[in-house]
């Protein structure tokens, strides 16, 4: 199914164009002889924020990376801009784009935060500029520092992973996408791998984020922060999408499986 919202109010707020940013059809995928999606059809517009959420093995975080193809589709299509990433659909002809040209437009963030242990803070952010945008090293280091000044750890620059607390290793982790200025955000329960009192300070970056009107795709189980920022919300089992809503979803979502989940976890 498709699945369509409005735009986030206030400064999430941007103009819609008439072709969406990311649409997904009919995407299915198999590892080995397990299938773990069935035929997910998605559209994401310019500045929306949409949540997937769903029980473990839902096949959530797998349609997450077929967006920038660190899981490749079996079948479908994946059009960025208009611009076939995926296999295609059947019949269907047009410009297709390679997978380089694809990730220097989505950024992503992990569950595990994947510095370089041995690359200050800074550098962390820096390298990605260099070897991507082939900037200079100062430049690359310039725009370093103000990208981690927007998520609040510039007096952290010089320090080292192993310096820094779970939340703060995140944050560096969201810095480095950011600074390359990516047009869509994947966050990939970026959460999940911080002790408790730590997941504020990530959540705090990733509303701002939000703010910016930066298109983003998270899964994620913190449901309070989905209901804040969720223009879209899709819920998942079993690698296919059951049922999506804008905002007031999870008050008002019609599957019974969905409520079922949502009472358990809320």
């Amino acid at each position: 199914m498709n699945a369509h919202a409005p735009a986030a109010d206030g400064a999430a707020s941007v103009a819609r164009t008439a072709q969406p940013l990311i649409e997904l059809r009919g995407i299915s995928k198999t590892y080995g002889k397990t299938q773990v999606l069935f035929d997910i059809d998605l559209t994401i517009e310019r500045g929306q924020h949409v949540v997937l959420f769903g029980p473990s093995g839902s096949g959530k975080s797998t349609v997450l990376r077929s967006i920038n193809l660190l899981a490749e589709p079996d079948a479908g299509s994946l059009r960025v801009d208009g611009v076939e990433f995926g296999p295609g659909l059947p019949g269907e002809t047009g410009k297709h784009g390679g997978r380089l040209e694809l990730r220097r437009r989505v950024g992503m963030v992990f569950q595990q935060f994947n510095l370089f242990p041995h690359l200050s803070a800074l550098d962390n952010v820096a390298l990605p500029l260099r070897k991507v945008q082939r900037m200079s090293r100062q430049k690359a280091r310039e725009k370093a520092a103000v990208t981690l000044r927007r998520v609040g750890l510039i007096d952290r620059a010089a320090n080292y992973p192993a310096e820094l607390s779970g939340g703060q290793q995140q944050r560096v982790a969201i810095a480095r996408a950011l600074a390359l200025d990516p047009e869509v955000m994947l966050f990939d329960e970026p959460t999940s791998a911080l002790d408790p009192e730590l997941v504020g300070e990530v959540l705090k970056t990733m509303r701002e984020v939000a703010e910016t009107g930066m298109t983003m795709v998270v899964v994620t189980h913190e449901l309070g922060f989905a209901k804040e920022i969720g223009d879209l919300n899709v819920f998942m089992e079993e690698g296919r999408i059951v049922e999506s809503g804008p905002r007031g979803f999870y008050d008002n979502c019609t599957s019974d499986r969905a409520r079922e989940f949502l009472r358990a976890v809320m």
